[in-house]
């Protein structure tokens, strides 16, 4: 089927439904209205939150070197300061000043996979509201942020412009991209992030949102990238890609490749088998995104995705400046949810 099937009506956007808050949908909503309500949504529950020392989504790291202070479980290693070591006998990192302009880039996976959607909204619905939720949120004055979209076989770059207009033809256009048929493929996200590599651009934060789901070896760009920039990984997740339903015969598609497959769901040991291979899958991915140094948040169309945004947000901030390891992240805000071996499928 073109569209996933739904059990009952998705809520208004912003509208308390079964599972949380729904983002505004693309397919039912104009493009103006669906910013109008995102900006609502975003500027009512989570500005307020970077009022204080922070600059950016994340806060730091800048580039100029700050306050030493003693190392705790989670920092990064390459800030370590060796002579306070030395002199305290105490492993001691120093933090870095935010720079008071940030260049901010997302990567949006525009897959067929992300056309999905089983509770409150679709994958896609879900990708648009977590990029307005970091270009509102960054959008002060002087902050800048472009975007790289990507789908099999092309992509579309935005230039990073500063100022409030250029934030909303930037959404404009992530909005109004059209829907991909079914089997046209898998995006390389690995080309993508290497488009965000090449040109080299002035450090800043690198925001990458995609269901990671047979998006080839993205892994090794994605170190790359963290080396030079801060990196927060978006993972969104629908939960009929965690499990299968007992509904009888169904009849699914990999949106990817055009594949279709019968499966009797009534079978209890197929339904675990599915489970296992989809947990396997998310903890891998989860486990390549923290070992290449970036940030994770989990964001699911069955859950409250702004305040998964929040809690992660807060979490971080409390940390302080720096790196957050990804695993310290709590378990109901970033998942590692387990895994799957391919594209999303449709009932």
């Amino acid at each position: 089927m073109k569209s996933p099937a739904r059990h009952e009506p998705a809520p208004a956007a912003g509208a308390p439904g079964r599972w949380g808050v729904a983002p505004p949908s693309i397919r039912l909503g104009r493009g103006d209205e669906v910013l109008r309500q995102l900006d609502l949504l975003i500027s009512r529950r989570l500005d307020g939150l970077l009022q204080g020392d922070y600059q950016g989504l994340l806060p730091g790291p800048g580039s100029e070197p700050g306050e030493g202070r003693e190392y705790r479980p989670g920092d990064d290693v390459r800030r370590m300061d060796w002579n306070l070591t030395a002199r305290t006998t105490v492993p001691h990192v120093r933090d870095l000043i935010a720079d008071r302009e940030l260049e901010t880039w997302a990567l949006v996976d525009c897959s067929a996979s992300l056309l999905f959607g089983t509770a409150l909204c679709e994958k896609r619905d879900l990708a648009v509201a977590a990029t307005a939720a970091i270009a509102f949120l960054t959008a002060r004055t002087g902050n800048r942020m472009g975007a790289v979209l990507v789908w099999p076989g092309g992509h579309n770059h935005v230039p990073a412009r500063p100022g409030r207009q250029a934030m909303l033809a930037l959404l404009h256009t992530l909005m109004t991209k059209p829907p991909l048929e079914d089997g046209t493929g898998t995006t390389d996200l690995a080309a993508g992030l290497q488009l965000l590599l090449r040109p080299p651009r002035r450090r800043g934060l690198m925001v990458v949102i995609s269901d990671f789901l047979g998006a080839g070896e993205w892994d090794k760009p994605l170190r790359a990238l963290a080396t030079r920039h801060q990196v927060l990984a978006v993972e969104i997740v629908d939960p009929r890609e965690l499990e299968l339903p007992n509904v009888g015969y169904l009849t699914l598609v990999d949106p990817e490749t055009g594949q279709l497959r019968e499966v009797q769901t009534a079978k209890a040991g197929l339904r675990e088998r599915y489970a296992e291979a989809a947990a396997a899958e998310r903890a891998g991915i989860a486990r390549s995104i923290r070992r290449a140094g970036a940030q994770h948040v989990i964001l699911r169309t069955d859950r409250d995705w702004i305040r998964d945004i929040v809690q992660f947000v807060v979490t971080t901030k409390r940390r302080g400046a720096g790196f957050v390891n990804a695993g310290s992240v709590p378990e109901r805000n970033n998942g590692s949810v387990p895994e799957r071996n391919n594209g999303s499928v449709r009932a």
